[in-house]
């Protein structure tokens, strides 16, 4: 207990003025487009590749919420500018749900592949975050039992898809993560309105047949 409260104490009193990217990233989500934010788990300063977080097998290095929780997610003024000068490297976590955007993510190639079929269609799609591994596109929020049915009504869904709604999580650019940089591959437009996002069944239809008509082989990752 000892080690984990230690490792909790560096991760909330670590001090970096090197990237005020990260403040005014986190405030424009949070208090211009009205995105619930948190500051996520800082990677391992031992090894990159690993987190910060007392799990030595975490699958998601340095990109998860920790200390605070993922409940503690806010638009407040206050408490983002609180939490990012005090941890101002901390990557940037979206609670996605009911007040944000989801997010349907695949695997980085077969997504790269997928918007590219995408964009011969003619299909609009919002921003689309790009993590080293995989690529998420941001939706707007749905509940479960939408999703369960539209699932449901497919006779094939990719098992790599993986969906963000109400109680998950997704990191935002400029965010420095263990496996490397998160960035926009489909920036959001400039300008203070919150940016425009697709529904989710329009984007799991298109991205299924995208997948399906290209061939495209998602792997389970």
């Amino acid at each position: 207990m000892r080690e984990i409260l230690g490792r909790r104490r560096r991760l909330l009193s670590r001090r970096d003025n090197g990237r005020p990217e990260m403040l005014k990233s986190a405030l424009t989500f949070a208090t211009e487009w009205q995105w619930p934010v948190l500051p996520g788990v800082a990677s391992d300063p031992q090894g990159r590749a690993r987190c910060g977080c007392p799990d030595p097998e975490c699958t998601v290095p340095g990109a998860h919420p920790f200390d605070p929780g993922l409940l503690a997610a806010t638009t407040d003024e206050r408490m983002v500018r609180w939490w990012w000068t005090n941890r101002p490297t901390a990557p940037i976590v979206l609670a996605t749900g009911e007040k944000a955007p989801c997010a349907v993510s695949l695997p980085a190639v077969a997504a790269a592949r997928a918007l590219a079929a995408l964009d011969r269609q003619g299909m609009r799609l919002g921003p689309v975050v790009a993590a080293p591994t995989r690529w998420a596109i941001l939706v707007a929020p749905y509940s479960l039992e939408q999703l369960g049915e539209l699932l449901y009504a497919k006779d094939y869904v990719p098992g790599s898809l993986r969906f963000h709604g109400e109680g998950g999580y997704i990191a935002l650019p400029p965010s420095e993560t263990g496996p490397g940089q998160i960035r926009w591959e489909r920036a959001p437009l400039p300008g203070s309105a919150a940016p425009w996002v697709p529904d989710v069944e329009a984007v799991v239809d298109a991205v299924v047949e995208a997948l399906t008509r290209t061939g495209v082989s998602a792997p389970e990752l």
